[in-house]
């Protein structure tokens, strides 16, 4: 029987080769594009002409979630990754310090062979949900809008294979709660436990913790022929 494939994790690649890697893939993504049109005047008609003036950036938008409750870490290491991203870099190409001249990276948003359109951080909001005792938080929710920085002449999501990604699902670890129970509630068959596990990485099934974050990947379609 040959072992389940772990699912590819999204990232952010940065102008500067820099990879952002997410705890968990967004659960969707939304895309948007619109154009400029002009109406011409059309004197006793019931519309007018529409003339096209320019294509608008697109934009794509996400929401992850980031959960170091399983290591303790404290999770604004990885929120700080993504605030950077607005922050002004003098190195980049096209500054110039001397006419106060400087902008953010621009960033390429990738999941497996699945990627994006050159776009800048359009904005960023972060929401920390739950904390340590001690105030340290441990698990916030990130949304990000990416805006189109130039015309590529390319699809704004593009995946190089005729094949559509394997979607996944993200489920959080319940009181009592153990991988064969949370295999027969999403796939009604508790022995698939091996395929969450082998998905998540998880050495030891018993160790879990109430509270952690699991993705739940979508069972291959079996191919007949």
């Amino acid at each position: 029987m040959t072992a389940p494939t772990a699912p590819a994790k999204a990232f952010l690649l940065t102008e500067k080769k820099d990879r952002i890697d997410f705890l968990f893939n967004p659960a969707e993504l939304t895309i948007t594009k619109a154009n400029t049109w002009n109406a011409a005047e059309n004197k006793g008609g019931n519309a007018p002409e529409l003339r096209f003036q320019a294509g608008q950036s697109g934009t794509l938008a996400l929401s992850i979630t980031l959960d170091t409750t399983a290591t303790g870490e404290d999770v604004t290491d990885y929120t700080n990754k993504l605030l950077d991203l607005l922050k002004v870099d003098s190195s980049l190409p096209g500054s110039d310090k001397q006419r106060n001249k400087a902008r953010p990276p621009w960033v390429e948003f990738h999941w497996g062979k699945l990627h994006s359109f050159k776009a800048i951080v359009e904005r960023l909001q972060l929401k920390f949900t739950y904390f340590a005792s001690n105030g340290m938080p441990l698990r916030a929710k990130a949304d990000l809008a990416l805006k189109q920085y130039k015309d590529e002449g390319k699809p704004l999501l593009q995946n190089p294979t005729s094949h559509t990604p394997t979607l996944h699902t993200v489920h959080r670890l319940g009181f009592g709660e153990t991988l064969d129970r949370v295999a027969a509630r999403h796939y009604a068959d508790a022995t698939r436990w091996r395929l969450i596990a082998a998905a998540n990485g998880v050495v030891d099934p018993i160790g879990l913790a109430p509270g952690t974050l699991l993705v739940i990947p979508e069972l291959p379609v079996r191919r007949r022929g």
